[in-house]
């Protein structure tokens, strides 16, 4: 997960607020109840020490949530009497709550938002392609691609005139799957989707998959639907699920391998808290690994006002010249830590026949 969206959060000092609000049930007395969630969430916040003008910051925000269509929830990360940052979740959090803290909790996000949670869907025929974006307050038109419109149907026979013909027929194919695979690749640039999908049969899909850049291929779930049939919103939450499951296996995998030494006794994989922040302090981390159930997770560091400053021990960072250590999540330092070093993130299963990191901490490195 790309984790610059959160660059705003790190701009400012601490203390935050850092509040997960649940939008995912809806009734006729959803606008009272969201009213009470937001006095609640502000009363909490004040008992653990938040100010007035921050607390009432939140109250409102929240407030201004009742009637909202969102299917899911909005974090709201705010100090100083202003919310900063208020991303959709694109996962129901499992229940509001609300911390008050030096740093922002911006962890539980890796299970429970996308940085862009939009996503493109081509529905695609020998004829060209209909894009249509699809988010977490519905949908819209992204444009159409239509391609070269004949020939594009096959015959049976041998004859080798109507073998000529096949063989246009093949080029026209062709021919329309680099012009949608073009135009798809300029829409998702254009705007940041995290996933694309294809919709249609089996060999157009193919054929514009196979014509994608390379900088989208670990972004592309193909479906197969009906002619003229379009995807529902259960369809694609299911299918943005279990691409995130797939992308998740997959870091683990490459974990796991990097986890074992080279022929010099190097690895380039760490885990464990101690490790880990070492890794974070060096700028060595390519990315972070999460298991947000992991006991490590909420292990107690140390930090300066530089986003590399984190430490296990108090010392170490009065050793580098850190004035006024502040203690903080682990979790939350090492976002930190990888959002300001450009570094990704990712949340990890926790079966333990998956390998999951030692604590629910884990990174791969930049260098052995």
């Amino acid at each position: 997960m790309d984790l610059a969206f959160l660059h705003p959060l790190y701009e400012h000092p601490g203390p935050w607020a850092s509040v997960y609000v649940d939008t995912s049930r809806h009734t006729e007395s959803t606008a009272r109840e969201r009213k009470l969630t937001a006095q609640w969430l502000a009363g909490d916040l004040a008992g653990q020490g938040a100010d007035e003008a921050t607390c009432h910051a939140v109250r409102t925000a929240i407030e201004e949530l009742a009637h909202s269509p969102e299917p899911h929830g909005r974090a709201l990360f705010a100090r100083a009497g202003e919310v900063v940052l208020d991303p959709p979740l694109a996962a129901p959090p499992g229940g509001s709550s609300a911390v008050w803290a030096t740093l922002p909790h911006t962890a539980p996000l890796l299970d429970l938002a996308n940085e862009e949670p939009v996503c493109v869907v081509a529905y695609i025929d020998r004829k060209g392609a209909e894009f249509e974006l699809r988010g977490a307050l519905g949908s819209e038109e992204a444009g159409e691609v239509t391609g070269k419109q004949w020939p594009l149907h096959r015959t049976a026979t041998s004859d080798w005139s109507v073998r000529h013909f096949q063989l246009r027929v093949e080029n026209v194919w062709e021919h329309n799957a680099a012009e949608i695979a073009d135009a798809l690749a300029v829409c998702q640039e254009e705007t940041g989707a995290d996933l694309v999908i294809l919709v249609g049969e089996q060999r157009e899909r193919r054929s514009v998959h196979e014509r994608l850049p390379r900088r989208l291929q670990d972004r592309v779930a193909e479906a197969r639907h009906g002619p003229g049939s379009r995807l529902l919103d259960d369809d694609v939450e299911r299918i943005r699920a279990e691409h995130l499951r797939g992308r998740a296996a997959e870091e683990l995998e490459l974990f796991l391998a990097a986890r074992a030494p080279d022929e010099e006794g190097r690895t380039r994989a760490v885990e464990g808290v101690p490790a880990v922040v070492e890794a974070a302090r060096e700028h060595r981390i390519d990315e972070l690994l999460i298991h947000s159930g992991g006991p490590d997770t909420r292990r107690e560091v140390w930090i300066g006002e530089a986003a590399d400053q984190v430490a296990v021990r108090r010392g170490d960072l009065t050793t580098l010249g850190e004035r006024h250590p502040a203690q903080a999540r682990a979790d939350d330092a090492l976002v930190r830590a990888v959002v300001e070093t450009g570094a990704a993130a990712v949340s990890v299963p926790s079966a333990p026949e998956s390998g999951a990191p030692v604590g629910g901490v884990g990174a791969l490195l930049r260098w052995a």
